[in-house]
Order: structure tokens, then sequence, then C-alpha cells
């Protein structure tokens, strides 16, 4: 992985980043901080996001992190904290469309009362923060991360939530293809499974899934697709752990 501190006398760099108050976003939050980078995090509980604020402001951080809570898929909030991020801290380098999760998604057997809010923050979501981050993401000739997954590119029987991740796989070349010509680089972060809460109400939890790989394992890959340098547009990164089949 390349290094991602910041140059003696440059300005940290600035990344937001959605679904930041635990798994995969709240790891990238607390690796981002450690490299001295300026990080906004969004999130739906205010609990989650307190206790990360409190953990920045332990490791002498809470200056560089700004927290919001709010809903993915609310344009208002999300226009309304890129807005402020940038106010506040100057620029905005990254934007990670983080946020998503799986609720009783099979579509045969699952409660279809949970399928809409689980559809607006995995396919809407992302959209709405390129939608809001890009205005400033050309001044920086900056970057767009996708947190999709590999259900993305592989479907399983009846699983709306492998769906919404196609949709998401969709997304990252449809604004490739408008953002390059901006300078603005667009990845595709698509992971395997990930030891996260994502499986705690799932039939028998994480053990029952098979192999993991950590949170902290897809956080270093986020951190070395935005560190790229100019010029070079990292588009689509799988990344499982050995053993996953599919």
């Amino acid at each position: 992985m390349t290094d991602s501190t910041p140059a003696e006398g440059a300005p940290a760099p600035v990344t937001f980043i959605t679904g930041g108050s635990s798994g995969i976003g709240a790891e990238s939050v607390r690796r981002l901080l450690g490299l001295g980078h300026r990080v906004a995090a969004t999130g739906r509980s205010a609990a989650k996001l307190a206790a990360l604020a409190d953990a920045a402001a332990t490791a002498g951080a809470g200056e560089r992190l700004l927290t919001f809570q709010g809903e993915a898929a609310d344009w208002a909030h999300v226009s309304e904290a890129v807005a402020e991020t940038v106010r506040v801290f100057g620029r905005l380098d990254h934007a990670v469309a983080n946020a998503g999760y799986s609720a009783d998604a099979h579509v045969e057997t699952g409660d279809p009362e949970k399928w809409r809010g689980m559809v607006l923050t995995n396919v809407l979501g992302p959209a709405l923060l390129v939608r809001a981050a890009l205005p400033a993401l050309k001044e920086s000739q900056g970057r767009i991360v996708l947190v999709g997954s590999v259900a993305g590119f592989k479907n399983t029987p009846g699983n709306l939530y492998s769906m919404t991740k196609f949709a998401v796989t969709g997304l990252a070349e449809n604004v490739r293809m408008l953002t390059t010509g901006y300078g603005v680089g667009t990845t595709l972060l698509a992971p395997g499974r990930v030891l996260t809460p994502f499986w705690d109400e799932r039939p028998g939890g994480a053990a029952a899934a098979g192999p993991m790989i950590s949170a902290e394992q897809v956080a270093d890959t986020l951190v070395w697709a935005i560190d790229q340098p100019r010029g070079v547009d990292v588009n689509t990164l799988v990344v499982r752990p050995i053993g996953q089949a599919n």
C-alpha cells in the first residue's frame, strides 16, 4: 500500500464517508484519521457517531472529524452535510458511498415492508452522494469510491440485496464515464464476506457464513484506492477472503 500520510506543508486531504459509524465505514474513518486526513462521517446512529467522535478526540484527532446524523437516502441531509464539510474544511478530495444494508431481502419469503429503506439506501444513496460531492471534487480533481459487493457480480436465488449491489456496479461505470472527463476518478470497491455487524441478524451469524476478511483489510484497500497518483484511475476492486468460492 502506498503512503497516504499528507506531505509536510500540504493541506490534509478531506474525505466524506456515508455509513461511517460502524463496520467498514468506521474502520475507514479511523484509518484515515490515523494517517492525518480530515474526515466527515455520516450515520443513522447518534450513539455510534458519538463513540466515533470520542475515540477520535482521545487519539488527538477530534478537530479533524465531523459527524452528521441522518439518512444516506435523504437528499437534504446529504447535500447539507457535504456543503458543511466543504465550508469547515475548505475542500473535498474523496467521497465514499459506503452506507448500505440487507433487510429480509428474499423476494419469495422476505418482508416487503422492509425493502423500501434498503433499496433507497443502497441504490439512491450513492447517487445522491455523487450529485452532492461532484462540484467540490471537480475543483480538487478528487475521487469517488462506491462500496458495492461481490453480490453485485454473483447472484444468489431471490436475493433482492444482490439486485441493489448490481445497481451500484452499474452506477460505478456510469459515473466513471461521466467524471473521467472532469479529472475525477471513480472506484467500485466490491468486498466479499466481511466480518461486520452485517451478519448479526442472519441465520447462524458470521460463524455459519464461511471465511471472512476484516473491515480493517477492506479499509486498507479503500485507502490504497484513494491514494493513487493523479492521472491513475483504478476502477474495480473485488476483494474476497481466501476460501470464498462465489
